[in-house]
């Protein structure tokens, strides 16, 4: 990937990233962040609640928002925040697509507004929400 002028950037411009979620993503997000929820491990807990199986963690599929972000941007953004609401659950052997659409371009402070949205195999949207991104201003 090759690092972008800031100017090039334009309102509608897109990218996309598809993932099929698995048991050992699920089982190491646990570990590496700490929520050992049972919702998220544990398949009988999971059938007991509203979802009737196990979920993915939020955060996980936030990942995935991020890694569409640094498809649309290229090197050299850093991440000023994410706003996202979460609409349905990810599962196991769920295969999601996040889409970060750029919605806005702040030329004066190097952001980008940018749209993002994940959905599942089926076309549902499971995630939708705005981050800001910021140009490394050292990297032009």
């Amino acid at each position: 990937m090759r690092v972008r002028a800031f100017a090039s950037f334009r309102v509608g411009e897109r990218a996309e990233f598809t993932k099929t979620v698995t048991d050992a993503d699920v089982t190491l997000m646990a570990g590496i962040s700490g929520d050992l929820n049972a919702l998220h491990l544990d398949e009988e807990f999971g059938r007991r609640t509203r979802f009737q199986s196990r979920v993915a963690h939020g955060v996980l599929t936030v990942s995935f928002v991020s890694a569409a972000n640094t498809l649309l941007t290229g090197p050299g953004f850093v991440y000023l925040g994410q706003e996202i609401k979460f609409l349905s659950p990810v599962r196991i052997g769920d295969t999601v697509t996040a889409v970060s659409e750029v919605a806005e371009v702040r030329t004066d402070k190097q952001i980008l507004r940018v749209r993002t949205t994940v959905r599942n195999q089926r076309g549902e949207m499971v995630a939708d929400g705005m981050a800001g991104v910021k140009k490394l201003s050292e990297l032009e």
